[in-house]
């Protein structure tokens, strides 16, 4: 189901019902921020938001329409924050797609990655699939009681989805398991496991690629096989010994990559 509201202010009640939010629902707020495209998580209390800016998000029409798509197949509630004429603007565009599109738009990237600690990349190997945190759960691979996400107000469904990202995201999140808090420093020393690198058009074209509006993630499972195109770790990029920055890791790997595929 699919609501609009013109504004909401957020908190812990949900105006629409009058009554505390629940994790069924989500909201898609639009802001004028010039340097931020897109913040997302639980603030004030509120449902989880995906806060995006009009101004500085150069595709905020096509990612309101993924946010919709896929809350709308997922059973959620989702609540846009724009005005009526924006609303129509979002229905025009995104005419002709959804948010398992087989193919990669324009602005999608042509590998997509996810980074892994040390001891998960061994297990990824054996089992020659990345697992979503849920699955790896239900295996009992996994010690702790959440996902790290959990920290920043992300849904537990979000444990159903392996999730990619791009730049030093992902080496942040592995630094951050390993401190056992939220690490945002990306110049602070961690140990890098593995960051791979995966063939994005291909996974779109077999249909699995999603899109949420925020993150383009692969449910439940994702086989090495055919998709992964590069796992760098510090042995095979150059560095002398298993200890980085999210930073320099995230940028010595991406460089290898791009080597590899001028050869």
């Amino acid at each position: 189901m699919i609501y609009r509201l013109d504004s909401l202010e957020e908190g812990p009640i949900n105006p629409l019902t009058g009554s505390p939010w629940t994790d069924d629902w989500v909201v898609f707020m639009l802001m004028d921020s010039t340097d931020t495209q897109q913040l997302c998580g639980s603030f004030h209390g509120c449902a989880y938001t995906v806060k995006t800016s009009r101004t500085a998000h150069p595709d905020w029409k096509m990612a309101a329409g993924d946010f919709m798509s896929f809350h709308q197949a997922a059973g959620h509630r989702a609540v846009l924050c724009m005005s009526e004429a924006e609303y129509a603007e979002v229905i025009a565009c995104y005419q002709g797609h959804g948010h398992s599109d087989r193919f990669l738009r324009p602005d999608e990237p042509l590998a997509l990655i996810h980074s892994t600690p040390p001891d998960s990349w061994a297990h990824i190997r054996q089992d020659g699939m990345l697992k979503s945190w849920n699955r790896l759960c239900r295996e009992g691979f996994l010690q702790e009681t959440q996902p790290i996400g959990r920290q920043l107000g992300d849904p537990a469904d979000f444990s159903d989805y392996i999730m990619f990202g791009s730049g030093v995201t992902g080496e942040l999140v592995v630094s951050s398991r390993q401190r056992g808090g939220i690490a945002m420093d990306p110049s602070v020393p961690y140990t890098p496991g593995a960051r791979l690198y995966f063939d994005a058009a291909r996974m779109a074209a077999d249909g699995l690629l999603l899109r949420d509006g925020c993150h383009i993630k692969v449910k439940d499972e994702l086989p090495l096989q055919p998709y992964l195109l590069f796992a760098a770790t510090w042995e095979n990029i150059g560095l002398e010994r298993a200890v980085s920055s999210p930073a320099a890791f995230a940028r010595q790997a991406d460089e290898c990559f791009r080597q590899r595929l001028r050869s």
